[in-house]
């Protein structure tokens, strides 16, 4: 990707030939948004594949490895944008936490702000002389309009009035400076002043999952994002991030994405576009 970023509407006209033709999957130097409307396109990220329910939105992040297949219902909008044109999003820090990121949209997704700042971003990227300061003014209202017409509790800004989401967002917070320390749910619950039990009530409420599976997810998707842009042996990647043992963090990895380190490395080797 050489500009900073690109809006492509998802229209049958372009949507045909990649239906008929898959691209493969792969992985870029950049963020993707994918805000699909209409239909029941085919996401897989990192080798596991899920139908959408529209209206959803994808976020995919840089180095994911994705592919994308849509149907012939399947309409909206792609977003494509280099990681340092904006700063970074809700929908940036959570994929740090969860293997997918994707967010179903409320019932009247489709409004008039929405669709508007869409088609005037639309407008500005087809300018001989993008003014890429309009369009980085832009791309935060859409982030911001599909924070808000998410269903996501918490990616709402108005969630720290909720003392229950300010400690689950607190615990992330915590967990991204100490991920890589060999450390269980309780040592965050005591971080927080809590017991592990009250912690992983509140994470299962907002994530649904324990305080102990986001614990591990964080260490997974770093391992990958290790595997992928670093020449670290696998003994290097589990030993930072807490796994003493090697054979244990070959067995935990492949656990949670059905392939070793080492196969999940060579898999992914040459998918860059």
């Amino acid at each position: 990707m050489t500009d900073p970023i690109s809006i492509t509407p998802l229209t049958c006209e372009i949507l045909e030939p990649l239906a008929l033709n898959p691209v493969e999957t792969h992985r870029h130097d950049h963020e993707e948004l994918w805000i699909v409307t209409h239909g029941n396109p085919v996401h897989s990220v990192d080798f596991s594949a899920e139908t959408l329910r529209s209206p959803v939105i994808v976020y995919v992040a840089q180095g994911k490895v994705h592919s994308f297949l849509p149907d012939e219902q399947t309409q909206g909008w792609l977003i494509r944008y280099k990681s340092d044109f904006i700063p970074q999003s809700r929908f940036n820090f959570y994929s740090g936490f969860l293997e997918k990121v994707q967010y179903p949209l409320s019932s009247d997704y489709c409004s008039t702000t929405l669709h508007s700042l869409c088609e005037i971003l639309l407008k500005e990227s087809s300018e001989v002389n993008p003014d890429y300061t309009v369009m980085r003014h832009l791309l935060s209202a859409v982030l911001a309009k599909l924070e808000t017409d998410s269903k996501r509790d918490y990616l709402d800004t108005k969630t720290s009035i909720n003392p229950k989401l300010e400690t689950f967002n607190n615990f992330l917070r915590i967990l991204e400076n100490n991920f890589r320390r060999p450390e269980g749910a309780d040592f965050y619950a005591e971080k927080l002043n809590m017991s592990a039990r009250n912690l992983s009530l509140i994470t299962r409420a907002a994530f649904g999952k324990s305080a102990t599976e986001i614990i591990e997810t964080r260490k997974l998707i770093e391992a990958r994002r290790l595997l992928l842009n670093t020449d670290k042996s696998v003994s290097e990647i589990g030993f930072e991030l807490g796994y003493n043992e090697k054979s244990y963090f070959t067995r935990v990895f492949r656990k949670k994405t059905g392939v070793t380190p080492s196969e999940f490395r060579e898999k992914s080797f040459a998918m860059v576009s």
